[in-house]
């Protein structure tokens, strides 16, 4: 009898609950539907910038090494590390005095060639006399017209000639002349001091270029305008390169240098997966501003100007789920999940090429739980966009680590 009447007892309570929850439901009003807020899915013609970094050298840099041995007797008031220098400057001056004397040597034997040249001459004209006079009827041979000999005081002439020739070389190179201006990175030498040929005496470097290496992506290299150059129109029409600005932080001062995208280098580097473009900055320009010099190290942010995207929609961060996939709301107000294909996720915004239509409501609110097909209220807000040149919007890409 008792489980039986526990079993009434259930069903009497399930049948209550069922009864509450039916009245519940029918008693739910309009206004307790979620409430979200959407912008407007607008196609753009989008800018995209491109974010790297990279430390500054210098386009020419080179070793100072001496081609002759000998002691230091002179440096340049200059020759200092930053010191810096004008192109046939004499910066290092080797002791000439050996090298002088080999000239005088040298042309002791270029005298003494030219002597027994001058001697050889006459006595082959007068073996040539004796010929005509004695034997004219028999041809005469070489040896006979001391044409070996001749040939052989020539040569020991020009042979001469060349060791003066290299004697003066020599002692030029006692004089160390700067090949470009420029400043000095490092001194390693001093006053005084005997060097060895092919020791290296400074590190040079020229200051007219400066070169930044800046990685990128694969993708990212799609985002810059190159120039297209063809051997025809070369040398007709200069070439429009990508523009660049550098910046830095001078005591809390941000300080920005423009440049251009000169070249691409060659390979992928097969560790990172980057490829390297290079920028390049008449350092010319830059010493109008003494205060922040840009000097060869100096680590820097780069942003590349992209080339213009068309047709690219430019959507809130939040209005992407955790799924990869975009909320919208159809024309009966119903939530519709999208699968989309983004071209770029930045930190504040979305780039999506394809998968939206012109007009699409975009859920940016977050909804933990969304369901296909949910009645929802929506309320359009206005996104806000940064307009750069040519009406195009200008978006950076995401920082390169």
């Amino acid at each position: 009898m008792l489980p039986i009447v526990i079993l009434l007892f259930g069903c009497a309570v399930a049948w209550m609950l069922i009864d509450s929850r039916s009245d519940l439901n029918q008693s739910l009003p309009q206004n307790d539907i979620p409430a979200v807020q959407v912008v407007q899915a607008i196609p753009q013609t989008l800018t995209l910038n491109i974010y790297s970094q990279g430390v500054v050298t210098p386009r020419t840099e080179i070793d100072l090494i001496p081609e002759v041995g000998g002691r230091i007797i002179k440096l340049h008031s200059v020759f200092v590390t930053g010191g810096g220098f004008k192109a046939g400057d004499v910066l290092v001056t080797i002791d000439p005095r050996d090298y002088d004397h080999a000239i005088v040597r040298a042309q002791a034997l270029v005298a003494e060639a030219k002597h027994r040249l001058a001697r050889e001459e006459e006595e082959a004209g007068q073996s040539r006399y004796e010929w005509q006079v004695l034997s004219k009827e028999r041809p005469p041979t070489p040896l006979m017209l001391r044409e070996p000999q001749l040939a052989e005081a020539r040569a020991k002439l020009k042979a001469a000639e060349a060791d003066l020739a290299h004697a003066r070389l020599l002692r030029n190179r006692c004089e160390w002349r700067a090949p470009f201006s420029g400043k000095i990175r490092e001194k390693l030498v001093g006053l005084g001091q005997f060097v060895q040929p092919g020791v290296t005496l400074a590190r040079l470097y020229a200051t007219d270029i400066a070169e930044i290496r800046l990685p990128i992506t694969k993708d990212q290299l799609s985002y810059i305008d190159w120039p297209i150059e063809s051997q025809g129109n070369r040398d007709k029409q200069p070439r429009i390169l990508p523009k660049v600005i550098l910046s830095t932080q001078y005591s809390g001062i941000k300080k920005l240098w423009e440049g251009h995208i000169i070249r691409l280098e060659g390979a992928f580097n097969e560790t990172t997966g980057l490829v390297y473009v290079v920028a390049e900055i008449n350092w010319e320009h830059t010493k109008k501003d003494n205060n922040f010099p840009l000097l060869p190290g100096l680590f820097v942010q780069a942003e590349i100007k992209g080339r213009a995207q068309p047709n690219l929609f430019r959507l809130p961060r939040e209005s992407v789920n955790a799924n990869r996939t975009i909320l919208a709301i159809d024309a009966q107000g119903r939530l519709r999940i999208r699968h989309v294909h983004f071209l770029r996720i930045e930190t504040n915004y979305v780039l999506v090429r394809d998968g939206l239509e012109v007009g699409d409501l975009i859920v940016t609110s977050s909804i933990p739980v969304p369901i296909e097909g949910t009645k929802l209220h929506y309320e359009l807000i206005e996104l806000d966009s940064q307009i750069g040149e040519e009406g195009a919007t200008v978006l950076p890409t995401i920082l390169i680590e």
